[in-house]
């Protein structure tokens, strides 16, 4: 009797199912999405309207408010602090009651940060911000190799297949298209971005920025930070963030929960696209790509490169050796592509070459000024020494 009891729940469930999925046009496993509410600097209210907004949009999951109680049709998980809120939120996930969960201020271990989600303002392009807050690395630009990768899972669990990949022209940017370079030539494919400037190339300037050139935009956590408070509130002066789907979710090696970080800023907008995000990101099973993604960079020597980063170079021994310059040269000609961390480095590798040579910022950056008989031989030096160094204007 009992077993025919259970069999008719299983069949009324599943009628029930596909009832809720011919309504709403979404077939599939139902997700659900938790959301704190404590915290906010605009009340429990705002976040609590942000989850109706995103629950009226009705695309096939389910909200959990993880608070106080509060007037509303939604499920509520109750608490009385933050602290209780986010030991409710973890131990939610970890049962796998819930399968993401929207929260603010929230501490990620070490080798995880979040992956912001933005509408650039120069064509209303889509683009994520790799990362916008937690630590890839101690180390800047192990950091912001790590976070390319970050992007890329993000971008791919987000249904883009092969995602563009700009890095944006930040200190150390040029070490990091290197790598990514050197991971790229090792079979770990990544589609790079052409700047919209005329001269092009991978590293990506203010311009890219608001025109969305790359899906993908790679920067340090502390930059993609003020860029998304930026783009989230460039028209309310910054107390309240109106655009745009938050800071995203935290991505690592190895780590298995999707949780997604919001502003105490954020205003019922970006909450509601917020809870959107974290819904596809948990269907595009997030945690699973990022260990695929891991396995096949790994493959490509990602770990290698990333220890070649955090230990001197060859390059760096040449800025403690004296070098004496040769007869000074008319210097008209520039080598772009030099990181401006190498940029003595480099004008010192010509030097001992027997090329005069000086350092200088051209329009797209820092350039290695040389006579323009010696381009070729100067580019080719650099080369060989492991610099990027392509032949550039000056303004």
């Amino acid at each position: 009797m009992g077993q025919k009891r259970a069999v008719k729940q299983i069949i009324g469930n599943t009628f029930m199912e596909i009832a809720d999925a011919l309504k709403t046009g979404e077939f599939g496993e139902k997700i659900k999405v938790g959301l704190t509410i404590l915290g906010s600097e605009h009340g429990v209210e705002n976040l609590v309207k942000g989850a109706e907004i995103a629950a009226k949009r009705g695309k096939g999951f389910d909200i959990v408010l993880i608070g106080p109680k509060v007037e509303t049709d939604l499920e509520v998980a109750e608490v009385a602090s933050e602290e209780e809120m986010h030991k409710k939120m973890e131990e939610l996930l970890d049962s796998g009651y819930i399968d993401a969960c929207v929260t603010m201020h929230y501490n990620f271990p070490i080798g995880v940060s979040t992956v912001g989600r933005v509408v650039t303002p120069g064509f209303g392009k889509e683009m994520f911000l790799a990362t916008t807050t937690g630590t890839s690395s101690a180390h800047r630009t192990e950091a912001m190799v790590k976070n390319a990768l970050y992007g890329i899972i993000t971008a791919k669990a987000m249904g883009i297949e092969d995602p563009t990949v700009g890095i944006l022209n930040l200190d150390g940017a040029r070490q990091v298209e290197r790598a990514l370079k050197e991971l790229s030539s090792n079979g770990y494919k990544i589609n790079f971005a052409e700047s919209m400037r005329a001269d092009g190339g991978a590293v990506m300037r203010g311009n890219d920025l608001l025109g969305g050139t790359a899906d993908v935009m790679v920067n340090d956590t502390l930059t993609g930070n003020i860029m998304m408070k930026v783009f989230s509130s460039f028209t309310t002066g910054g107390s309240y963030e109106g655009v745009g789907y938050g800071y995203g979710p935290g991505v690592g090696e190895d780590y298995d929960r999707i949780i997604l970080i919001l502003s105490r800023a954020s205003g019922s907008p970006v909450v509601a696209n917020a809870l959107s995000y974290a819904a596809k990101v948990a269907k595009g099973k997030i945690t699973k790509v990022a260990k695929e993604e891991y396995e096949k960079a790994k493959k490509a020597k990602l770990e290698e490169i990333l220890e070649g980063l955090t230990k001197d170079n060859k390059k760096s021994s040449e800025s403690d050796e004296e070098v004496i310059a040769p007869p000074k040269e008319v210097v008209t000609g520039a080598i772009s592509g030099i990181d401006i961390m190498d940029l003595e480095d480099a004008v010192k590798v010509l030097w001992k070459n027997g090329v005069y040579a000086e350092s200088g910022m051209g329009c797209t950056g820092p350039i290695v000024l040389v006579n323009e008989e010696k381009l070729d031989q100067g580019t080719n030096i650099l080369a060989k020494a492991g610099f990027v160094a392509n032949e550039g204007d000056i303004c």
